[in-house]
């Protein structure tokens, strides 16, 4: 397994690196040649493999990461006092590994599909996702584990917009009076924005980008701002896309135009609350989270596919240079997952 993951580690796949995601990809399915048999099967960057049956098991995972390539000139991966460090080995490349030792391990149907823009959102491997959780009893995501090997029972859901204000450019000496100030529309924009959060219900609502003007003489006639949003149910992502396609401008002369939406919708405790039950019922005893971060578990989830997550790799400093797993977990963590699948198989 350590091998495997260094092979996987040393193979460097930045989201945004097309060069980067084969040569990892090509590793990957030597990989499966290597511990499940067979070739995993490349379509595209999306990578596939499966033991043919009735409604399998889909086991899901992602390949990119967030490290840019070069990253293991400066941090690279090694193993000491029974820590693996390196970009990218937490999240989720040890997840990778023990879900090919897990099929290998297990004897039912099951479908493995590892994909190669879950870093950014997913936008290309979507639609493979979702076809495959549709003919799947279950999805089972190898994402690492919260803290104290916790499984995943909630994620928020995620979404984008972008806010563009079209305003009129003017001097700012001569006649700033015959501008419209698309940064001063912006700005309250901004406050009516941030109050779309509703801590109660746990939704937040962050402006995280935004700019404005072209010179500092010219009252600005362009400017715009991203906005990141996080909620925990459905009801909370239909308001906000509802406030979202409403929203109009606060400035006479202003013109306003809004982008985006939901990217995934919540993981709600309902998808996962059953999967978590028969895994302590098969004697993992494991504490659960929910978490604010999202993952292709939630493509699942939306669909009413049963979805576990979290139960990949034990460790912590995910996108961090602290990045690590611990690797005596790493088999017992596959063994549960192989444990998982073939219990799941026998409702056919």
């Amino acid at each position: 397994m350590l091998e495997a993951l260094r092979r996987l580690v040393e193979a460097e796949s930045f989201s945004s690196d097309p060069g980067g995601l084969e040569r990892c990809a090509l590793v990957l399915r030597d990989l499966g040649r290597e511990i499940l048999g067979s070739p995993l099967e490349l379509r595209g960057k999306v990578l596939r493999w499966e033991r043919p049956g009735d409604r399998p098991v889909l086991v899901l995972c992602h390949y990119d990461t967030v490290w840019p390539t070069g990253t293991l000139a400066r941090f690279p991966f090694e193993v000491r006092d029974g820590v693996a460090r390196g970009p990218g080995v937490f999240d989720m490349k040890a997840g990778i590994v023990q879900a090919l030792y897990a099929i290998r391990n297990s004897s039912a149907p099951v479908t493995l599909l590892l994909t190669h823009d879950e870093e950014r959102g997913s936008p290309e491997s979507q639609e493979a996702i979702e076809r495959e959780a549709l003919a799947s009893r279950a999805a089972l995501v190898l994402e690492p584990a919260s803290e104290g090997g916790a499984v995943k029972l909630a994620r928020k859901g995620v979404a984008h917009w972008k806010v563009e204000v079209k305003g009129r450019a003017a001097h700012a000496g001569l006649e700033p009076q015959k501008g419209v100030n698309a940064a001063l529309e912006l700005a309250r924009q901004v406050e009516r924005i941030a109050a779309l959060g509703d801590p109660a219900a746990g939704t937040t609502v962050t402006v995280t980008m935004l700019g404005a003007g072209s010179a500092e003489n010219v009252v600005p006639e362009e400017a715009w701002c991203r906005v990141d949003a996080r909620m925990w149910t459905r009801e909370e992502a239909e308001r906000l896309e509802r406030v979202f396609s409403d929203l109009g401008p606060l400035t006479e002369g202003a013109h306003l135009s809004v982008s985006g939406g939901m990217n995934r919708g919540p993981m709600e405790r309902e998808a996962s609350q059953g999967l978590f039950e028969r895994l302590r019922a098969l004697g993992y005893d494991l504490p659960a989270a929910e978490v604010g971060g999202g993952s292709d578990g939630n493509f699942t989830a939306a669909l009413g596919v049963p979805t576990l997550d979290g139960l990949g790799a034990v460790g912590g400093g995910a996108h961090a240079r602290d990045e690590h797993v611990l690797v005596d977990e790493m088999p017992a963590r596959a063994e549960m997952v192989a444990r998982l699948i073939d219990d799941l198989a026998e409702d056919a």
